[in-house]
């Protein structure tokens, strides 16, 4: 991962609105959650949660399935799981205080 990239993936999660989205995602698991469900968990209006939905599907951290009228949301584990490589690995040089603070030996 790049630094442009591993900038777009922050600067999509830098919303606390968003942050609650991918928290959401995360504990739905693979079969992910449809767009109202997200909305009513994180409590905001479906047009609010679609909005923030788009940047984060749009990023890369989020993969869309359309089924019918409504749109299942997964969260994409491998890129979330990159970023934080990134983050431990690349961008922080695989300090060993900082791994050993993540649990990360």
């Amino acid at each position: 991962m790049t630094e442009t990239q591993a900038a777009l993936l922050f600067a999509a999660l830098s919303n606390a609105d968003r942050l609650l989205v991918l928290r959401t995602l995360v504990e739905a698991g693979p079969d992910g959650m449809k767009a109202g469900g997200i909305a009513t968990q994180i409590g905001a209006s479906p047009s609010r949660a679609s909005f923030h939905l788009a940047a984060l599907s749009d990023a890369g951290l989020v993969k869309r399935e359309r089924q019918s009228r409504s749109q299942t949301y997964r969260i994409d584990f491998d890129q979330i799981g990159g970023l934080m490589r990134f983050l431990l690995e690349d961008c922080c040089k695989g300090n060993a205080t900082l791994k050993t603070c993540c649990g990360s030996n």
